[in-house]
């Protein structure tokens, strides 16, 4: 079982794994693996004072992934799911194997829909992010920055010219999106 010192048993025989995947078992014989000795099975060395750890307290349904059969014993609780991207990553955990690209691929839009659910609350506290602090812009004047770059032969020189465009151009389109909307409701209000 998982989570315990037993080592649980292979669901095939090795014999029947040599025979039907050339190559397999190979390092089987401990001569031939350098990491040997630290696979001897010796549960006192460990110096756990538990067979099987205590189990966390669960504060909110937690997303499992559907290869396990139960949630493991420790986990984050940081971050619990909220709004529309606590949805998804429940959706990613309970739909898609953790194994499939549709699994990670959700969680990784999950992040996205996060970060935007967060500007939109910071905004709607009156407390909007300080995104020139937050990026490091200033510290591009204060701390050598841009001629730190230039004296050396750094990856990063091919891609500095796109740097302000990859962190303003959201900005620049939500601002340009809000005095659209703003227009437009003040045009749909005229008319009526």
């Amino acid at each position: 079982m998982t989570y315990t010192p037993e080592k649980p048993p292979l669901p095939v025989s090795t014999e029947e794994l040599r025979q039907r995947i050339p190559g397999w078992g190979v390092d089987l014989d401990p001569k031939d693996r350098p990491s040997f000795p630290r696979e001897q099975f010796d549960p006192g060395a460990t110096g756990a004072h538990w067979d099987f750890p205590e189990r966390q307290e669960e504060k909110w349904p937690r997303e499992m992934s559907i290869e396990h059969k139960f949630l493991t014993p420790v986990f984050g609780t940081s971050a619990p799911p909220k709004l529309l991207s606590g949805v998804m990553r429940k959706y990613a955990y309970k739909r898609f194997s953790e194994a499939r690209a549709a699994h990670w691929l959700i969680l990784l839009a999950s992040d996205r829909v996060d970060a935007i659910e967060s500007h939109i609350g910071s905004l709607l506290t009156g407390h909007p992010d300080n995104i020139v602090k937050e990026t490091g812009i200033l510290s591009e004047f204060s701390h050598h920055g841009i001629s730190s770059r230039l004296r050396q032969k750094r990856a990063d020189l091919t891609h500095l010219p796109l740097d302000p465009l990859i962190v303003a151009a959201p900005w620049i389109a939500a601002g340009y999106g809000a005095i659209a909307g703003v227009r437009a409701v003040k045009r749909a209000l005229g008319r009526s």
